[in-house]
């Protein structure tokens, strides 16, 4: 999985309308590809290189762990919240 690191249009990713044509958007922080779609190992490398419209990487790789962090972390935080009262009673954050 990637994470989206400038907003782009997806080019290659198009729907046909009445209206004209529609290119998917990612913005800054969206998983790349969306649900659905299948890219080559050619466009995932055109997007995380310069070799693109923009001259510059797009999409950056999201390691397993990295991708697991929030869950593991926001869980530690509800641990140690617990542990760390004052004297009043009440946590640090308090």
């Amino acid at each position: 999985m990637y994470r989206v690191i400038k907003a782009f249009a997806d080019l290659q990713d198009v729907k046909k309308t009445k209206s004209g044509d529609l290119y998917h958007e990612y913005e800054i922080g969206d998983e790349y590809p969306r649900k659905g779609l299948k890219p080559s190992e050619e466009r995932i490398a055109e997007l995380s290189g310069s070799n693109n419209l923009q001259k510059t990487p797009l999409i950056e790789l999201i390691e397993e762990e990295e991708a697991e962090t929030p869950k593991e972390s926001a869980n530690d935080e509800s641990h140690e919240s617990g542990q760390k009262k004052s004297k009043s009673g009440k946590s640090a954050a308090e």
